[in-house]
């Protein structure tokens, strides 16, 4: 199979006759995203959503950028495709991470679908369900925080994570108290702050953390502050996470892996070069025998994606999910496959769920 071209939409979920149900939990700043299609001259095409960044034109204009370096080639060099955009984005390409993520996405889903295999039994299946946990957005108040973890747990969620307001370290500390008293000793939660923090700030909050049992802290200051997490890393019990925002994933965590800077790292279909980038991370961490948890890409047919990841190494717990889900449950024409918290893999060749290509014709605000 080779590549026939690569088609962009730059679209806004706003834009949607039924965007009333696809505000976002951002204060109702519309959500936009791309739309990547790979042709092949055999007629046979592939689709994933994309991150869009700040301005979902310009980055639909990067991507299409990329057509004339696509064209030609073969679906299944994967491998030296990956390897060749490295190389061309080091040559003054500059892309944003969030560029090559779904185009890896199409190759294997391409590739998997000719297979007629779900793409995690076409990667090398690990399990065929994966427990999920649910993910805050940036709440107000303790009340809204135990509100929505409570739920959670009703619900058969394996865990939750907040993302604590972040106005203090002692106020985000009693509403993690708050949660952790309203759910039990017994169920696991996380903590998130995408802080800035300096190293005593955040000691002082891993050390509350570990006080009231959480799980991991995560991204408690920059991934790029090596330094200073590493001494976090050394002095805390609990687990330290981060990684996510790095770019130029594997080759940038092989140091920060090597040396324990955190615990665990993090990686994601949209921000680590598609499902190429995630099984190197993935994988690195592994020989290591360290946990690669697989980070939320927020729109729910990249989620599929990570959940093919997810089923497809061992060393991930959970599927990540943000909350409130209804938000950000749009671009599949039905649900993800999560019962009772649990997400059970597709039978169907590749994706194993079909995008809402209604909704995508209807959010179209420029195609490309």
């Amino acid at each position: 199979m080779r590549i026939s071209g690569l088609d962009i939409r730059a679209c806004s979920a706003s834009a949607a006759p039924d965007s009333e149900m696809l505000r976002g939990a951002a204060g109702g700043r519309r959500q936009d995203f791309l739309v990547y299609t790979l042709r092949t001259e055999c007629g046979r095409s592939a689709s994933m959503f994309g991150f869009a960044g700040a301005d979902a034109g310009g980055s639909a204009r990067l991507a299409k950028s990329l057509d004339a370096f696509l064209t030609g080639r073969n679906v299944h060099d994967r491998e030296a495709l990956w390897h060749d955009f490295r190389l061309r984005n080091r040559m003054w390409g500059h892309f944003p991470i969030y560029v090559w993520g779904p185009i890896d996405c199409c190759l294997w889903l391409l590739a998997a679908e000719a297979a007629d295999l779900p793409l995690y039994r076409y990667i090398g299946a690990a399990r065929d369900s994966v427990p999920v946990y649910l993910s805050s957005m940036f709440l107000e108040q303790a009340e809204d925080y135990v509100a929505e973890a409570r739920s959670a747990q009703a619900e058969g969620f394996a865990a939750y994570k907040l993302h604590p307001p972040g106005r203090s370290v002692e106020e985000d500390l009693q509403i993690h108290a708050a949660v952790r008293q309203a759910v039990g000793e017994g169920f696991p939660l996380m903590s998130d702050p995408v802080a800035n923090l300096s190293l005593p700030d955040a000691l002082r909050y891993g050390r509350g953390l570990e006080d009231l049992g959480f799980a991991w802290f995560e991204e408690p200051m920059a991934d790029e502050n090596i330094p200073a997490l590493r001494e976090l890393t050394r002095q805390l019990d609990i687990p330290v996470v981060g990684t996510e925002t790095l770019a130029g994933h594997p080759y940038s965590l092989a140091d920060i892996v090597a040396r324990q800077v955190v615990d665990v790292i993090r990686a994601d279909v949209s921000w680590t070069g598609g499902v190429t980038g995630v099984l190197k991370s993935a994988r690195l961490a592994e020989a290591f025998g360290m946990n690669c948890e697989i980070h939320t890409a927020i729109f729910h047919p990249l989620e599929m994606m990570n959940l093919h990841l997810c089923a497809a190494v061992r060393n991930c717990s959970y599927l990540e999910l943000l909350a409130p889900v209804r938000d950000f449950a749009f671009g599949l024409k039905g649900e993800l496959p999560i019962r009772d918290g649990v997400a059970h893999l597709p039978d169907a060749p590749g994706l194993g769920a079909e995008l809402d290509w209604d909704l995508i014709e209807n959010a179209t605000m420029e195609a490309l």
